[in-house]
């Protein structure tokens, strides 16, 4: 194995990372052109973010199990198939029906990539230098997705059309495909992880019906039989999840994590810094197109401060965590969000555009902080052979957040998401409140989850999900 070779291992693996990451913000600003051209009601607008990351949320865990069983490098294959597949369907979607589907299928293909592609790089770069370094890389490529992102498909939308944002993907995928057919050795885990379909079932059940009921709520009404038959299914099968998991001698997910208060906390920051994420790029996207009436370029050009903060402030995140641990990131990721939520509070449809870069750039710091952090607290005195499993959990939450971030939209700031005849910043007042009540929350949150109280419930956590096996305190992990 080759520095050349790995090299290469490592940049087919990135490339998996860049269409994902990139994925988010250009999609976001694509959702006012879509829902003009194929005449998008708003739950429907809302799905075709949602219906992605709640498969993605749904099958990372059981995408990583599938890696270790069948083989790392033909899941990723597979993956990178169905995505670019997805990507396809979606730009020949005739209906915003259709384009819902082969969100989902893209969904299926994405949940295959990134967490197979970092189980490659941890086989491939065993010396624990040249691992960071090989992870450094992977964090780099985030901050470039982020700014190549909306620049990108701002260029796109404006110049081609919506449905270009969807070919960016192809190539990519055809490279990756390439490198990985040629470089990528296969592999295996040599201890194979459980699959737990009934706890899986359950909980993807759970996650459909909460979101299905916070997006079609507003629409159907809250009283709609359909709306509180499926909100009456989904706690059913919240119950039955807790029930049944705390069962199994092999969960799905290990219900004994949530006695550690880092890995709870952390769990909690992860669903709500996303779920403030998701509905900030959603609707920003609405208020600067529709309301602004600024082209997708321009709207794209305001975004790139969120992709700067997330270039400058991320790595130096994970230098504070490696030397104070996680209580500085994490305090200073909630006081920016809530500062920058706050300051929407006051957005008008007059405001000037240098105010909306201040406010973008505050809160992509905010946002570009809680990463390192939040992976860190949910290992931080776990077992090592438990550490991935909770790291995979705080993954999963940071889809499920971006989940309900964008289904709360509706809920909380439904009239400003119609189109036309409201005054779209007024009704997006109370939607702004709560991202700002979650980044108290965060705040408080990091605060609580690493004082010595909370520290003491992970070491005496350890020994009970690992008989006693030796704990550790990692630095930066994202």
């Amino acid at each position: 194995m080759t520095p050349r070779r790995k090299a290469v291992i490592l940049a087919s693996c990135c490339l998996s990372l860049l269409i994902v990451s990139m994925d988010a913000t250009i999609v976001n600003i694509a959702i006012p052109a879509i829902r003009a051209d194929l005449t998008a009601t708003t739950a429907q607008i809302q799905w075709v973010v949602d219906i992605y990351t709640l498969v993605l949320a749904s099958l990372l865990m059981l995408s990583g199990a599938a890696g270790d069983r069948l083989g790392r490098r033909r899941v990723f294959q597979t993956g990178l198939t169905v995505f670019a597949l997805g990507s396809l369907a979606c730009s020949l979607a005739p209906t915003i029906e259709a384009l819902i589907a082969a969100r989902l299928l893209q969904g299926i293909g994405g949940s295959m990539l990134n967490p197979v592609a970092l189980s490659i790089i941890s086989q491939i770069f065993t010396g624990r230098a040249e691992r960071a370094r090989a992870l450094g890389v992977w964090g780099g490529v985030v901050g470039i997705s982020m700014a190549l992102g909306p620049i990108v498909g701002g260029l796109l939308i404006e110049t081609v059309g919506w449905r270009s944002v969807f070919w960016i993907n192809l190539p990519i995928c055809a490279a990756a495909l390439v490198l990985t057919a040629v470089f990528v050795p296969e592999s295996k885990s040599a201890t194979l992880r459980s699959v737990d379909p009934v706890g899986q079932g359950l909980a993807v059940l759970f996650l459909f019906g909460a979101v299905y009921t916070l997006i079609e709520g507003p629409v159907l009404g809250w009283s709609d039989a359909r709306v509180l038959g499926i909100a009456a299914a989904a706690t059913v099968a919240l119950i039955a999840f807790l029930i049944y998991e705390a069962r199994r001698t092999d969960p799905f997910l290990d219900l004994r994590f949530f006695r550690s208060i880092p890995f709870t906390a952390a769990t909690v920051t992860a669903i709500s810094a996303f779920a403030a994420w998701g509905a900030f790029l959603f609707m920003m996207s609405l208020y600067l197109q529709d309301e602004r009436g600024f082209s997708a370029m321009h709207t794209g050009l305001i975004y790139l401060p969120i992709a700067l903060g997330a270039l400058l402030f991320s790595p130096l995140s994970g230098r504070l965590v490696a030397r104070f641990g996680a209580r500085p990131s994490l305090v200073a990721s909630g006081a920016l969000i809530a500062a920058a939520a706050s300051m929407l509070v006051s957005l008008t449809a007059t405001t000037p555009v240098w105010s909306l870069t201040i406010v973008f750039a505050v809160f992509g710091i905010g946002f570009a902080m809680v990463n390192a952090p939040i992976t860190n607290a949910a290992v931080s005195g776990m077992p090592l052979d438990r550490a991935g499993a909770a790291s995979a959990v705080t993954s999963t939450s940071r889809q499920v957040g971006v989940s309900i971030g964008v289904a709360v939209c509706g809920s909380v700031a439904g009239t400003a998401m119609a189109t036309g005849g409201t005054d779209f910043a007024a009704a997006s007042r109370p939607l702004w409140f709560m991202c700002a009540g979650l980044g108290v929350l965060i705040f408080v949150l990091g605060l609580f989850s690493t004082s010595r109280r909370a520290l003491r419930s992970a070491q005496r956590l350890a020994p009970l999900v690992s008989g006693g096996a030796t704990q550790q305190e990692p630095a930066d992990v994202r």
